[in-house]
């Protein structure tokens, strides 16, 4: 019996990752335009065979999951090197929300249309990579004291999630214009973690 030499496994594992990319970057593509993908669409978009996605992505839900870690990960490298050092932290927050959206608005409708694919909890828990810094800045601002004290701070971080999203869900649906978008969504945002006046 022939075996496989040691040579080939390398070009296997290249093919296989290289077959990876191509189904996740169809699957962005797919599912940041629609909703109700199906896999024989993301094949077709990727070039590869049914067999081949299965082999990967045994079903819907793996492949829309692994679609928005995809999305994720672009978010939290977008703003790897963005130096915020000695900016306060509204100030920081308003720059650090600028940059994330350029990213955000590339996949702005992927959440929307991977909800009936994706569990709303592990939804939630993936974007804490791309929380992550937003909440350091959400601790410094309420330390520095330009945000809120008087509020949980998980709530202040809840709060931020669904803000965030709701931009998204709004300029997806066409409510909200493009070119305001971002500075909508930093104004109202900072406008909820400024200390009250009362």
């Amino acid at each position: 019996m022939s075996q496989t030499s040691p040579s080939a496994r390398p070009s296997r594992r290249a093919d296989a990752q290289r077959n990876i990319e191509r189904i996740l970057d169809a699957g962005l593509r797919l599912y940041g335009s629609a909703p109700g993908v199906s896999m024989s669409d993301v094949a077709k978009e990727a070039g590869v065979g049914r067999v081949t996605l299965y082999a990967h992505f045994p079903s819907r839900a793996d492949l829309a999951r692994a679609v928005v870690e995809r999305a994720i990960d672009d978010a939290v490298e977008s703003v790897a090197g963005l130096d915020l050092s000695g900016l306060p932290a509204d100030e920081a927050m308003a720059a650090l929300l600028r940059r994330q959206w350029q990213t955000l608005d590339r996949h702005r409708a992927l959440r929307g249309n991977v909800r009936s694919d994706v569990d709303a909890e592990w939804l939630r828990e993936r974007h804490d990579p791309a929380m992550g810094r937003l909440e350091y800045l959400l601790s410094q601002g309420i330390e520095e004291g330009v945000f809120r004290a008087d509020l949980p701070r998980e709530w202040l971080s809840a709060a931020m999630y669904h803000l965030i999203h709701a931009a998204a869900d709004e300029l997806a649906a066409g409510r909200l214009d493009e070119d305001a978008a971002v500075d909508v969504l930093a104004e109202t945002l900072l406008s909820v973690l400024r200390p009250s006046t009362r």
